[in-house]
């Protein structure tokens, strides 16, 4: 009998892959990974993470769209960070990463289906992030066609304090949450 494949996670947990469920999802596990995870596969000029990313990006949408934001690259703490252009060569990876991603969402009640706003949000900071942090890279991105880079430059954090600023963003956006539920 093959045994099913899992991940363990910072918590101690296994996390599997073939039927990721919601009660298998730790935030502290998610803000743990993430903020170990290097964009772009680590081709930085400094350590960059996605937890940093994520938080960026979440201050770039409307709020009612902030914590989905917050929470839009959630899915790599448990498959890893694959580069786009990689992606598009795996389509059993992106089969798996939809799948945990769903998963996610539903663990902290967010529709499945990320808003357009999120997506422009990303391309910004995809556009802020090349100009900031990979200054050796000058072919132009023809996805980044038409996209403005946010004005201000990013400043990486060191992974400690890009987790506790995901977990502080989380709490802050999910209490306005559920204050606007409760009203």
């Amino acid at each position: 009998m093959t045994a099913l494949p899992y991940v363990s996670t910072h918590a101690g947990k296994q996390f599997f892959f073939a039927h990721p469920a919601k009660s298998e999802i730790r935030l502290g596990d998610i803000a743990h990974s993430l903020s170990q995870i290097c964009r772009f596969t680590g081709h930085t000029d400094q350590f960059y993470s996605v937890a940093q990313h994520c938080v960026l990006a979440s201050y770039l949408v409307d709020p009612q769209h902030a914590l989905h934001a917050l929470m839009h690259d959630a899915a790599e703490a448990y498959v890893g960070d694959v580069s786009m252009p990689l992606k598009t060569l795996l389509p059993d990876y992106k089969e798996i990463e939809k799948s945990v991603e769903k998963a996610i969402f539903a663990r902290f009640g967010l529709p499945e289906q990320i808003p357009h706003a999120i997506k422009h949000a990303d391309l910004v900071m995809l556009a802020t992030e090349k100009r900031d942090l990979m200054p050796n890279v000058t072919e132009d991105w023809a996805i980044l066609d038409n996209i403005v880079p946010m004005g201000r430059k990013i400043h990486p954090l060191r992974s400690h304090q890009a987790k506790m600023l995901f977990l502080e963003r989380f709490v802050e956006l999910s209490h306005e949450t559920h204050a606007r539920e409760a009203v």
